[in-house]
């Protein structure tokens, strides 16, 4: 049965109200119009559903019935209303962000702080996990922006947007015995190198990087994370390849200092990636203009 959802919502307002004045009032219609739709409803439905008093209108025991259901769902349709009002007006929502460690630990910490600061109803969930697999969760619609090292092989109906410039950089902790203060890249190899493993993106950069120039580095040490590079370079055990940007603190304090290599490492981006495929909510949304925003 196919009937016009406005008869339903007259006839949850007359039985609300038990009175078709008080419901014309506040549909903002006619008392002739809202009794023309409720006989025509009942003309649909093959049975009465009010019965008329000196006081105004009350429900037959079939009208009864049909109140019950129809009220729950104007108050699910009018709580639906609200939400999504919410959700426009930045006072609820959900942001889904995949990220490796490194880059929401030194990149987008104070962006998440910021954001909760402005609209803190909203909730922000972050995932870690390599670029590729977040790359699929993307498309998968399981999350909704991903922060990784740029550049990023072309992927098929996702959008990318460079955000910060970072340059990487070989250092040590300044004790490490070295005839000079720089290194030709192929040269890296006659010292205890400290990398990340081969399937990270500031890894892979590296590689393509010493490829181009005819350089295979054979690192001492491949490890997981990033801080762990950081961390046993600062204790002395090798050239860690870290990211300028990254170990000021440590230049500044001189537990770390940067070691000059030629030819020069290009500077790179961290990038954010969303889906062309799927629109992305209201809160989604503003965080994106809030880092475009802080990276112009």
């Amino acid at each position: 049965m196919n009937i016009d959802m406005e008869r339903y919502r007259i006839f949850y307002i007359v039985a609300k109200n038990g009175n078709i004045t008080k419901a014309a009032n506040e549909l903002m219609i006619s008392q002739p119009a809202i009794s023309k739709t409720i006989k025509s409803l009942e003309e649909q439905l093959g049975g009465t559903l009010f019965t008329r008093t000196k006081k105004g209108v009350t429900l037959t025991e079939e009208g009864k019935t049909l109140y019950y259901y129809i009220s729950q769902a104007m108050e699910l349709i009018d709580t639906a209303e609200k939400k999504f009002l919410e959700c426009i007006n930045l006072e609820a929502g959900l942001i889904r962000i995949g990220a490796s460690n490194t880059i929401v630990r030194e990149y987008l910490l104070p962006f998440i702080a910021q954001f909760h600061q402005l609209y803190p109803k909203i909730e922000i969930k972050i995932l870690n996990n390599v670029s590729s697999l977040l790359l699929d969760d993307l498309k998968n619609g399981k999350i909704d922006l991903v922060f990784l090292n740029l550049p990023l092989s072309n992927e098929k109906d996702i959008v990318v947007k460079k955000l910060k410039k970072v340059q990487d950089c070989f250092a040590t902790n300044g004790k490490l015995d070295l005839p000079n203060d720089v290194i030709n890249l192929k040269d890296l190899n006659n010292y205890p190198l400290i990398l990340q493993l081969p399937y990270s993106s500031a890894r892979r950069f590296l590689d393509n990087f010493c490829l181009e120039n005819g350089v295979t580095l054979k690192p001492e040490m491949e490890l997981d994370t990033y801080s762990s590079v950081t961390s046993l370079t600062k204790a002395g055990f090798g050239i860690g390849y870290l990211t300028k940007e990254y170990i000021q603190d440590d230049i500044k304090n001189k537990t770390l200092k940067i070691i000059k290599v030629v030819p020069p490492i290009p500077s790179r981006y961290i990038g954010l990636a969303y889906s062309s495929k799927i629109t992305p909510s209201f809160s989604t949304k503003k965080f994106i203009e809030l880092l475009t925003q802080k990276n112009q």
